[in-house]
């Protein structure tokens, strides 16, 4: 298990960034790589961002030695979606078998947490967001049928998309987690359009299911001072609470989007005008 920190940077800061240093504090690539586990830990609202592509052999982790606990979630709680093959996650004794686009969520207390793959051919990739908790809930699968979809956007803006809710007070209550999954339509490239900002909350993007040359821009910063990452398949994005947050794709994709802060308040945004962008 590895553990990379981040410290976060003030939106004056990035002014000054070149590319290499926007892309060191704000994009997380490597992730899934097989038969480990990668984490990076964040002092953006404390959010601890993992992915484990078990291939040959089963994965566990949850020692507390990196952030000065006892466990890793002696004070945390956990969402693991799978955007693999089917997989198993072990947690405490206790097994939970996730298909593609199902999701786990691990409530706080939880000692130790083993992965594994049904196939070497076609291995699990879970993407995980880890969260500060305050309260004690129970360990629920979250199966892809069971998460709440709303339908979003216009083909005529190139925006159309659907948004599935799984770590949310609707489908399955966390303590401070939200977790979902948002699937372009066809013909589509637009996310998160027309784009905002939520000064109570932070939020994580992993994008996935994309062809190994396509790519991501995705937009950051200020809505007076934008910036751009270009991303990869697998790759995850870290968005504080000062930025927005859109990007188009040069092919079909889908992101897992994480949040975390002051409240579970979906609609808790700050629109922003495409006119005032710059």
């Amino acid at each position: 298990m590895t553990m990379k920190v981040l410290y976060g940077a003030n939106p004056e800061d990035i002014k000054t960034y070149d590319t290499a240093r926007l892309r060191r504090e704000f994009l997380i690539s490597d992730l899934f790589a097989a038969d480990t586990v990668n984490f990076t830990y964040t002092h953006v609202d404390r959010l601890i961002l993992g992915g484990a592509m078990p291939k040959t052999k089963s994965v566990s982790f949850g020692s507390g030695a990196d952030i000065g606990t006892p466990y890793m979630l002696s004070a945390r709680e956990m969402g693991i979606a799978n955007l693999g093959g089917t997989g198993t996650i072990t947690v405490d004794g206790k097994s939970f078998v996730l298909e593609n686009r199902d999701v786990l969520y691990i409530g706080r207390g939880a000692k130790e947490i083993v992965v594994s793959s049904e196939t070497a051919d076609r291995p699990a990739r879970f993407y995980m967001n880890s969260v500060p908790a305050g309260a004690d809930l129970p360990h629920r699968l979250v199966k892809r049928a069971e998460a709440k979809a709303l339908e979003l956007g216009d083909v005529k803006r190139s925006n159309k998309r659907r948004l599935v809710m799984y770590i949310h007070p609707e489908v399955m209550p966390s303590c401070l987690l939200l977790m979902g999954i948002t699937d372009l339509a066809e013909g589509s490239a637009w996310n998160t359009m027309p784009p905002h900002v939520h000064e109570r909350r932070m939020e994580a993007y992993c994008y996935f299911d994309m062809a190994p040359e396509d790519r991501i821009v995705h937009v950051m910063g200020e809505p007076d001072e934008t910036r751009h990452l270009i991303a990869a398949d697998g790759d995850a994005v870290l968005s504080p609470a000062w930025s927005i947050h859109m990007g188009a794709g040069t092919g079909p994709y889908a992101f897992v989007w994480g949040m975390t802060g002051e409240n579970q308040e979906y609609n808790d945004v700050t629109p922003v005008a495409l006119a005032e962008l710059k």
